[in-house]
């Protein structure tokens, strides 16, 4: 079992979801008790978050006794091996909510008390992990809103100090956007030296290793398809963020800007668009795509006919690439991913 605790705005219940969703992963099926009677929609926030993901969720909204809702739950999931509990957002100077705090914890008697933090408070997060801890033994800390390489020193120097360990870190806004915490992989994006061993893990969590073997094979060797790069777009997708994605790659997190990495996203997510108005024939056999089609297709995803053509266009050059270098022997040199990044890029 596990209690949650963090202040108002850390980012605590988007938290809670992330954590279940980590847990899935692992194999372990969580459930979730909503202690928070404070926060206006706390309960209804859970509930949306847990639904998705098919996750027990215990609360109700017209009790406003934490205490009460912490022993229901507690016997609504007896049987559960993993019980995360949300509880309200805290502050060092409401004592009454401190109070209540302490209470939670001898009802619940946690496994671990989790701090939840915000990661752009900078040093502050000291001065609350240290409040928190007067109050109840903190057994880690999470630390959210890590989306960016100059956040999050402050408020790791800070917490370092009160001997709790920095467990998790979110690294951004999606469901699947937070991971284990390794300070050695973290400064090494901190730095700009990029995270090969984070890469390859997302990429195994998250892309199917038969359509990728197809779709790399497809594309050295000339038999490249709109449905190949449907594919290809959609394990971009799994993988998160364009930017951070490129954060874990050596020497190209610096090279692309936040703006270019999101206009090449809303670009990508076009192009799908524009690719579910086609015929699987279409998708499988590109070279059918002449004038008539292309107005159905746009016509169908709602752009422009330019637009269907600069998809058609993109499509070309990238199996052009591709070819080029399966003849090469299947490197990917730095100049042809320019070349490709470039095709978004400059558009």
């Amino acid at each position: 079992m596990e209690a949650k605790l963090g202040l108002q705005g850390s980012g605590k219940t988007t938290t809670i979801g992330k954590l279940c969703r980590y847990l899935q992963k692992k194999g372990f099926n969580p459930a979730v008790v909503c202690t928070d009677t404070w926060r206006p929609a706390a309960y209804e926030q859970l509930k949306q978050l847990t639904e998705e993901m098919d996750v027990p969720l215990y609360g109700d909204p017209n009790n406003k006794d934490a205490l009460d809702l912490a022993r229901k739950g507690l016997q609504e999931f007896k049987n559960r091996k993993v019980i995360i509990f949300d509880t309200a957002g805290r502050h060092k100077n409401e004592e009454d909510l401190i109070a209540e705090m302490d209470q939670l914890d001898d009802i619940i008697e946690p496994t671990e008390a989790i701090l939840v933090i915000d990661g752009t408070i900078g040093q502050q997060a000291g001065e609350q992990a240290r409040a928190f801890s007067q109050a109840t033994d903190i057994g880690s800390i999470i630390i959210t809103k890590l989306d960016g390489s100059a956040k999050g020193g402050g408020a790791m120097s800070a917490v370092a100090e009160t001997g709790a360990p920095i467990k998790f870190i979110g690294t951004g806004e999606r469901i699947d956007d937070f991971e284990l915490f390794d300070p050695q992989r973290f400064i090494s994006r901190l730095l700009g030296m990029g995270d090969i061993q984070s890469l390859i893990e997302k990429a195994e969590e998250n892309i199917d290793e038969d359509i990728a073997e197809k779709t790399m094979n497809n594309m050295l060797t000339g038999k490249f398809t709109l449905m190949d790069m449907k594919n290809q777009f959609e394990m971009m997708n799994k993988m998160g963020p364009m930017q951070q994605v490129l954060n874990m790659i050596p020497g190209m997190g610096n090279k692309i800007s936040k703006e270019a990495s999101k206009m090449t996203e809303d670009k990508i997510d076009a192009y799908k668009i524009m690719m579910s108005s086609m015929t699987e024939e279409e998708m499988l056999n590109p070279k059918i795509i002449k004038q008539s089609r292309i107005q159905r297709i746009a016509r169908g995803s709602g752009v422009d006919e330019t637009e269907v053509k600069e998809l058609l266009k993109y499509y070309n050059n990238t199996k052009k690439t591709m070819k080029g270098i399966g003849k090469r022997g299947g490197r990917l040199g730095g100049g042809a991913m320019n070349r490709m990044m470039g095709q978004f890029m400059n558009r």
